[in-house]
């Protein structure tokens, strides 16, 4: 794991906060963008620094915002809050071919809290990812192909689930966001690419083609 930055110093009240602020606003908050430093920090864990409403409209929030972006996940820290929180929902409809070859499947709308996952086997799969906080830019990652998520829901239970295909590779990039961590970190940088050369050059349900041309993972 890249280390990260020690956690934010915010006190709960701070915390607290920051939160009310994001609710009170009368529109949706932009998300945070590569080289703000809440990204590159240990978010600290959820302890009760918000009450359940808050934590129920933060998650709310966190929602439309990811759907307004468009994206597939939102960590806390996205949005300036330095808090181990993230959602999750891949509704898209996605080409049949593409769909079979990253094993993606929808994901229903899911809450996270204070997440760790392990790896489950040792396979792994490599392909473009992008990020809502790092615009206009895609590259190659090779994450696991299945992982275990230990978490804690948003009324305060205990819970573990497996998750496989393109649904572990948002479970790793989101939970990532929440230890500082960004995807290009982990990323083929040969593999680097405009949203525009992405999609004139490389969009196809593999990367063989961009790793050919592009020099990487030989």
């Amino acid at each position: 794991m890249i280390p990260a930055s020690p956690p934010t110093p915010f006190s709960p009240a701070q915390l607290r906060e920051c939160v009310q602020e994001l609710l009170s606003a009368e529109s949706l908050p932009a998300i945070v963008q590569a080289g703000h430093p809440v990204l590159r920090q240990e978010a600290v864990p959820f302890d009760g620094q918000i009450s359940p409403g808050e934590l129920e409209q933060l998650i709310t929030l966190m929602r439309r915002v990811m759907h307004e972006a468009p994206g597939v996940g939102l960590a806390a820290p996205q949005l300036g809050i330095p808090l181990q929180l993230a959602v999750l929902e891949d509704r898209f409809d996605v080409d049949p071919e593409a769909a079979a070859v990253r094993h993606r499947t929808p994901l229903d709308f899911l809450a996270i809290i204070n997440p760790r996952y392990s790896p489950v086997g040792g396979e792994t799969a490599a392909f473009f990812e992008g990020c809502l906080s790092l615009r206009g830019l895609q590259a190659v990652v090779v994450r696991h192909e299945r992982v275990l998520l230990q978490y804690q829901t948003p009324d305060g239970m205990g819970a573990e689930r497996e998750f496989e295909g393109w649904q572990a590779r948002i479970v790793q990039h989101e939970t990532d966001h929440l230890h500082g961590v960004l995807y290009v970190d982990l990323a083929e940088l040969r593999s680097l690419s405009g949203n525009a050369e992405y999609a004139a050059n490389w969009a196809e349900p593999g990367i063989g083609k961009a790793r050919a041309a592009l020099g990487f993972l030989p």
